[in-house]
């Protein structure tokens, strides 16, 4: 069985165009390559409201991993923290470990700056350490709110920050290790083979069969711009054990999709296959 993640992408944001989602394309690839199996993507807005609820959902469905990123810095509409108190029914609460952090980050700030490093713990810096109960502060290796850590019963959730460097950096220190500990001896691989002169909806059945002859294969077609003839790319790809030999799986499910490509007319580019 792969261990199954959810990410929840915070901010309006996001929901009207204003900035690229970038955080859900880095997280997915990052917790694939790892071997993990992420179920889903959920972009939301940054409402106490909309944020408990979709939490509430995620939780039901019992992932190993959700990973939330935005709503974590110090201005009204960084709602994330409340929203997930909310969804687990606990009281906000200034963490003393996460308000020295944030006090110590400022100071780093404003002495490397030259700035006068007596801080004052304003209520949007105190807001940055401000976590539900019962959770813990994660290090930000980059920026100054912490991220937080809620261990459920099934469930490790993680709030990142929404600032894509930072994310990143919680993500490589803290997470990524974890997955990697969790998914133990599974690994993901990949492999693509492209074919011309034939319709996707010809390579349909094609596909159907090599999925059906291959358990936990899955072969994702990608058709590709051409000036006159069809050209697709045939993705596949598989989360198994290493002792399964998953690459080998994967060669054995590439050829005989060729073979059948070839037989109903289409052709294989050998110079793109890999």
């Amino acid at each position: 069985m792969t261990l199954g993640i959810e990410i929840v992408c915070v901010g309006n944001e996001l929901l009207i165009g204003k900035v690229k989602d970038t955080n859900a394309h880095y997280l997915a690839k990052q917790a694939t390559q790892l071997g993990a199996n992420v179920k889903r993507v959920t972009v939301i807005q940054d409402t106490i409201e909309e944020i408990a609820g979709c939490i509430c959902e995620s939780i039901a469905r019992k992932p190993q991993f959700i990973i939330t990123t935005g709503g974590l810095g110090p201005t009204f509409d960084d709602k994330t923290l409340q929203g997930i108190a909310k969804a687990l029914n606990r009281k906000l609460e200034v963490n003393p470990k996460a308000l020295r952090t944030v006090e110590q980050k400022c100071m780093e700030y404003a002495k490397k700056r030259g700035f006068p490093t007596e801080i004052e713990l304003t209520p949007p810096r105190v807001k940055m350490a401000t976590l539900p109960e019962k959770t813990e502060p994660v290090n930000n290796p980059i920026g100054t709110a912490p991220g937080v850590r809620v261990d459920l019963q099934e469930t490790v959730l993680f709030a990142l920050p929404g600032v894509p460097v930072e994310m990143e950096a919680i993500f490589s220190e803290t997470i990524a290790p974890l997955i990697k500990q969790a998914v133990g001896s599974s690994v993901f691989c990949e492999r693509s083979i492209f074919a011309d002169n034939i319709m996707e909806s010809r390579l349909a059945p094609l596909i159907d069969k090599v999925m059906c002859d291959n358990l936990g294969v899955y072969v994702k077609s990608h058709p590709m711009r051409t000036e006159n003839k069809p050209h697709v790319e045939l993705h596949l790809t598989l989360i198994a054990s290493q002792k399964e030999r998953p690459a080998e799986k994967l060669v054995k499910a590439a050829k005989q999709l060729a073979v059948l490509i070839e037989a109903n007319g289409g052709a294989i580019d050998t110079k793109l296959e890999g």
